[in-house]
């Protein structure tokens, strides 16, 4: 059984528990349909349903009831119904307290979900999926466009602590910050993609796609901020006024969302240097710092030691070239043509996919186009295109067409349609960033848009775990059977309401903890999505964790998003499967791959 059927199933029970009639379409080999909990209880064919009278109640049976039949001998206090951690007295009891018969609904509850989830429920998810935010078929892609840097090649975590450190480094010598700093090592894992910076505060934060703050996730340095203080910095509120977010694209007056892989050092030197003034109590400015920081990482990549690290050791940072490889192979022989746009210089580039792909790897593009500088590539019609020779130099000739085999520099996205043709649905373009590399292609032109989320592989680890998926459907059970009962406002009832709460909370705590301590998954703040994945949603047709992810696929394959229900809508389709629990056509022959 998949995790989601699972959430189904206690769903449809929980439904019928409270409300008589569970939300299931009628089926077609039975002439009436059960509105008891024994909808989730197997029946002999032919024998009659036994009901109680708390089974076959309607919309009231939220209430005690004094005659409701005992099955069994009720649990001892403290202990549950054949489930851990279950509570109270058993259902079977006759409550005469308003408490006893809430904590006999809790206990059902919690039998009924560690009943209902087997070891290794999502033992079936696989992080080399596809998933898809939008329909597309892949058999009208004739033209598949590629970003460079953690698209093409993807580069291990080693990197990001060189970035940080050399920053830090430009920080004291060029920006003649405290020598002191240095004390503060990079932490790998402080940080995750996606978070908001308050640039006149100084506070790093998760927001959702509602512009909420996430509780809990704000910090200021390396130490997370109190609740109630964030209330009070924010006007007594947890929500962030539309017009103080960051913009289009990431940036704002206020607040800037740090929404590529590069940007992991630079929230964690942020926070390091808040850090430092503060416990020494050196008094700065955070617009000034803000500043700094991003100048001195920048300063890495435009005096090219970001290049010059990744080409004298490409074994050490380039990760799962021969892949890269593959999927161009594949495409290639496939009669698609290819194109590259992205930012980095050529030398940096060449060396890259040399290494990846071999001396001959501009055979495999029809267009290449260096220090593109997008996003304004997608934007400007102004900058011409600009051919370099096999050196790497420039030349001076206006350029009249796109010619396979060709280095071309800068342009703008204009030219590119106009020499090319290549316009619409047609085209499918892979970037990592989604403001830099997407957002353009897919609102004004059309283009199909996939977006790389190396992400999803160890996120996809922790929610195959059994015991989140346990605690996650919990959770979710205990947040539904508060909805349901929190009409009972008894003084008594509101104190088991209060441990309810507390129980919650704790588990909210958990599974945000699992993926990361002080911020959680890039996909979820609790039970809303991130700021970052209303974006993916947004900008990208599809995503996936890496381009290889292709090899799993027929190349006339149709992704098809999963038709989840609204908050209106009943799940009347009970296979509502997530993607990655599906079988991919082709995993045979991406294992041998790897």
């Amino acid at each position: 059984m998949s995790f989601k059927a699972v959430g189904a199933a206690v769903v449809r029970a929980l439904w019928t528990k409270g409300h008589g009639t569970p939300p299931l379409a009628r089926s077609t080999g039975a002439s009436s349909l059960s509105t008891t909990c024994g909808a989730l209880t197997a029946r002999e064919p032919g024998s009659a349903a036994r009901l109680s009278p708390e089974q076959s109640c309607g919309p009231g049976c939220d209430a005690p009831t004094a005659d409701a039949p005992s099955s069994g001998e009720p649990p001892r206090p403290g202990e549950g119904a054949g489930a851990p951690g279950a509570r109270g007295r058993s259902s079977t009891a006759a409550p005469t307290r308003q408490a006893s018969y809430l904590w006999a609904r809790y206990n059902d509850t919690k039998r009924l979900v560690h009943d209902l989830i087997p070891p290794g429920a999502c033992s079936l998810l696989n992080s080399s999926t596809i998933y898809a935010n939008n329909e597309v078929d892949l058999s009208t892609v004739d033209i598949y466009g590629f970003d460079y840097d953690y698209t093409l090649a993807l580069y291990s975590n080693a990197l990001n602590g060189m970035i940080y450190n050399k920053a830090k480094d430009f920080l004291i010598e060029h920006f003649k910050y405290p020598k002191d700093i240095h004390k503060y090592d990079y932490i790998p894992n402080f940080t995750v993609r996606g978070l908001h910076y308050d640039i006149q505060k100084g506070l790093l934060m998760k927001i959702d796609a509602f512009h909420y703050i996430q509780a809990g996730t704000v910090y200021r340095g390396m130490s997370p901020v109190p609740d109630e203080e964030v209330l009070e910095l924010f006007g007594g509120t947890y929500h962030v006024p539309l017009e103080q977010d960051s913009g289009f694209y990431g940036k704002g007056p206020k607040l800037k969302q740090f929404m590529d892989i590069f940007s992991i050092p630079e929230m964690t030197l942020l926070a390091a240097a808040n850090d430092f003034f503060i416990r020494n109590g050196i008094d700065y400015d955070p617009v000034h710092l803000f500043k700094d920081v991003s100048e001195a990482i920048g300063m890495v990549h435009l005096k090219g030691f970001m290049y010059k690290w990744i080409m004298e050791d490409l074994d050490k940072f380039i990760l799962r070239g021969d892949e890269t490889d593959a999927v161009l192979q594949r495409l290639v022989s496939q009669g698609k043509k290819l194109f590259l746009i992205t930012n980095s210089p050529f030398s940096f580039v060449d060396k890259g996919m040399r290494h990846m792909v071999g001396k001959d790897w501009r055979d495999f593009f029809d267009v290449v186009i260096v220090q593109a500088d997008k996003p304004h590539f997608f934007t400007d019609c102004i900058k011409p295109f600009r051919r370099l020779d096999c050196n790497g130099d420039l030349q001076w000739e206006k350029i009249t067409s796109l010619d396979k085999g060709q280095i071309y520099k800068q342009g703008n996205l204009f030219d590119f349609l106009r020499l090319t043709g290549w316009r619409g649905s047609k085209v499918l373009y892979f970037g990592d960033h989604l403001y830099s590399d997407l957002a353009d292609l897919m609102l004004r032109h059309g283009w199909r848009t996939a977006a790389i989320v190396p992400e999803l592989e160890p996120e996809t680890k922790v929610v195959s775990t059994h015991r989140y998926a346990v605690s996650l459907t919990w959770l979710q059970a205990l947040t539904g059977l508060m909805e349901r009962l929190q009409t009972h406002r008894d003084p008594e009832s509101k104190r088991v309401f209060e441990e309810w709460q507390k129980e919650r909370e704790e588990l909210r705590a958990m599974t945000k903890n699992v993926f990361n301590p002080q911020f959680g998954s890039i996909f979820r703040t609790c039970h809303n999505p991130t700021y970052f994945s209303r974006r993916l949603s947004r900008f990208s047709d599809v995503y996936m964790a890496s381009v290889s992810c292709l090899l799993n696929y027929d190349p006339a394959y149709t992704f098809y998003p999963r038709r989840t229900p609204l908050q209106h809508e009943a799940p009347l389709w009970m296979d509502q499967l997530c993607t990655g629990c599906m079988k991919t056509p082709h995993l045979e022959e991406m294992s041998q791959i790897r």
